[in-house]
C-alpha cells in the first residue's frame, strides 16, 4: 500500500544503492546535478502540462538524507507534501483499493479467484511519480470500473 512520495524518493537516493551504481558505472565524477520537479516549488508547464524539472547541484544529497529522516510526518498534519492534490488523490486510491479488497474477500468463491486475483493486480499498473502516476491511473481507471462492476453485478452467495 506505499506510494512513492517525496520522503521514499529521497530514501531511494541515499540508502546507498544510488551511489553504489554509480561508482559501478562510472570511475570518477567531478559532482552530480540531479532534475527534479518539486510539487511545491515547480511550475507548470503550459505547452505539456507537466511540472518542469529543474537543476538541484549536490548538496540536494544532504536535503536527502534530511528529508528521509523526516518520513514520520507521513499523513500527519505537519507533512507539508501530504496536503497536495496528488498525495489526496493517492490517499483515497489506497483507502478505494482496500475498500475493493473487504468486497473481494467476502464474496469470494473458488469460481471467482481468477476475477478476484485480476481485481487485487490491478494497482501493480499504477506507478510512476507525478504526471507519470496520473497518466498509469488514467490508463487502468477504465479497467478497473468494468471489473469492479462486473464483480459486483454477480450475486452474492451466503454460505449456509
Amino acid at each position: 500500500m506505499a506510494y512513492k512520495d517525496e520522503y521514499e524518493v529521497a530514501r531511494l537516493y541515499t540508502d546507498g544503492r544510488f551511489a553504489q551504481s554509480l561508482a559501478q558505472q562510472f570511475s570518477g565524477y567531478e559532482g552530480l546535478d540531479v532534475h527534479l520537479a518539486p510539487p511545491l516549488i515547480s511550475p507548470v508547464n503550459p505547452a505539456t502540462g507537466r511540472p518542469d524539472k529543474q537543476r538541484f547541484g549536490g548538496w540536494m544529497f544532504t536535503a536527502f538524507r534530511i528529508l528521509a529522516g523526516f518520513k514520520g510526518l507521513r499523513g500527519t498534519a505537519f507533512d507539508i507534501f501530504g496536503r497536495t492534490q496528488e498525495r489526496r488523490a493517492e490517499r483515497l486510491l489506497v483507502a478505494d483499493y482496500e475498500a475493493l479488497l473487504d468486497d473481494v474477500v467476502s464474496r469470494l468463491t473458488a469460481e471467482r479467484i481468477a476475477a478476484a486475483v485480476e481485481l487485487a493486480e490491478l494497482p501493480d499498473a499504477i506507478r510512476g511519480f507525478g504526471p507519470v502516476k496520473e497518466a498509469a491511473l488514467a490508463k487502468v481507471k477504465p479497467r478497473w470500473e468494468t471489473l469492479v462492476a462486473a464483480w459486483r453485478a454477480e450475486p452474492q452467495r451466503i454460505a449456509a
